[in-house]
């Protein structure tokens, strides 16, 4: 992927979804159970973290691992004395630290806009770290499965879906009636719905989606050990 597509990806897009939630008055941004008169900054942060993850865990990291597969990079790195599997994991990993930046910047700039760390916050980095083994799962098991082109449309294309109607950007509550209850169900969506518990203090627990995020990650991990090609 070229340098300005993985910017805009990693960077921009999180960064613009963070303003422009916080800025687009009109739009529903209060979940269900959040006091109204939390700060918007505080409930537009967890949307915008859940699409920083969805961005580089899943679309960018399938995106990447596709064109390497086309290249015969992937093959020549399955050479090495590391097992495949451990190249994958290595390759997830990469993406975590990528993801860790993200989350650092974008509470940067939401700090610059009044965001304060609360009590439940530092759950959100386990949550954080799960959603995005999850997606990263779910990209490479696409990337195994597919030739490059068609991993950069289905990518891309899942991606611009739930950043809209996945319930990651704006609240499950928010869409409609059926929509919101698939849109939970995926992993994007559930990453989204826990952080919202985490970061706004929101009653209830965080269990479903995280039964969600780990049959997601055991799901796509089965799949790829089965079917991923290297080349």
């Amino acid at each position: 992927m070229a340098n300005g597509e993985q910017i805009l990806l990693t960077l921009i897009i999180p960064i613009a979804v963070l303003l422009g939630l916080l800025w687009a008055t009109g739009l529903d941004v209060l979940p269900n159970g959040a006091d109204p008169t939390t700060p918007r900054i505080d409930l537009v942060l967890p949307g915008a973290i859940s699409v920083a993850v969805l961005s580089s865990a899943f679309a960018s990291l399938a995106i990447g691992t596709g064109f390497d597969r086309r290249s015969g990079s992937l093959l020549l790195l399955a050479t090495t004395p590391l097992s495949r599997a451990e190249l994958l994991w290595a390759r997830a990993a990469s993406t975590l630290s990528i993801v860790v930046g993200q989350v650092i910047i974008l509470c940067l700039v939401a700090v610059a806009f009044g965001w304060r760390p609360g009590g439940r916050d530092l759950l959100a980095f386990p949550l954080i770290v799960l959603g995005a083994v999850s997606l990263a799962a779910c990209g490479i098991m696409i990337a195994g499965l597919l030739r490059a082109e068609a991993t950069l449309a289905l990518a891309n294309g899942v991606f611009l879906i739930l950043l809209v109607a996945g319930g990651t950007a704006v609240p499950l509550s928010s869409l409609p009636a059926g929509i919101d209850v698939a849109a939970g169900l995926l992993p994007s969506g559930a990453l989204a719905e826990s952080l919202r518990w985490s970061l706004i203090d929101l009653p209830g627990g965080s269990v479903l989606p995280v039964i969600v995020m780990v049959a997601w990650a055991l799901a796509a991990a089965v799949i790829t050990r089965r079917t991923f090609r290297w080349d």
